[in-house]
């Protein structure tokens, strides 16, 4: 694996590449060595580090992280590395992934959308093994009464990620769902 750092207004994220994409991607830390140590929590443990994407495949990465900080809307066409996740976890997490920025649906409707109707338990087991955050946006799938649900990270990233999109949750602390 290679390991690359990169420094955003919301803080230090890092990254990690196998040779068929990105495998995990970390929330902001504090420090690029918190960062680190959040990945290799992750189980990313043998790698090499990098100090510039400018000559791989994934050049402008970085900037496109520092941009969605910046609270700037991003739709991310970096490759992933799917092979990280079971056959139904990689068709959960595509359908997350083109979830829109700004945009959030309920755990059925991703169930639905990935032809799965009445899965939504395994949705969020699904979105539980998600070591690529950001890119792959679970904190956009909240519960179907509009309450923000579950989020391995902690509610009060998924509530930061979702204000970074522009999202405010109304009244009683419910979003509202996209329709589909």
């Amino acid at each position: 694996m290679l390991v690359f750092s990169v420094h955003t207004a919301a803080g230090w994220l890092s990254a990690a590449f196998s040779k068929k994409g990105l495998a995990a991607l970390t929330l902001p830390a504090e420090t690029k060595d918190a960062s680190i140590k959040n990945l290799e929590a992750m189980g990313i443990s043998a790698y090499s580090s990098m100090d510039s994407l400018k000559q791989t495949n994934y050049s402008g990465f970085d900037q496109q992280l520092q941009r969605y900080f910046d609270g700037e809307p991003e739709k991310f066409e970096i490759a992933v590395d799917w092979s990280v996740f079971t056959p139904f976890r990689q068709k959960i997490l595509k359908v997350v992934r083109d979830i829109p920025y700004g945009t959030v649906l309920s755990y059925g409707q991703v169930a639905n959308l990935a032809g799965c109707p009445r899965a939504n338990r395994a949705v969020g087991g699904a979105l539980g093994s998600n070591k690529i955050l950001i890119i792959i946006p679970c904190h956009r799938v909240i519960y179907g009464d509009g309450t923000p649900g579950g989020f391995g990270s902690g509610l009060q990233w998924k509530s930061h990620l979702l204000a970074l999109e522009g999202l405010a949750p109304g009244p009683g602390g419910k979003y509202p769902l996209a329709e589909i």
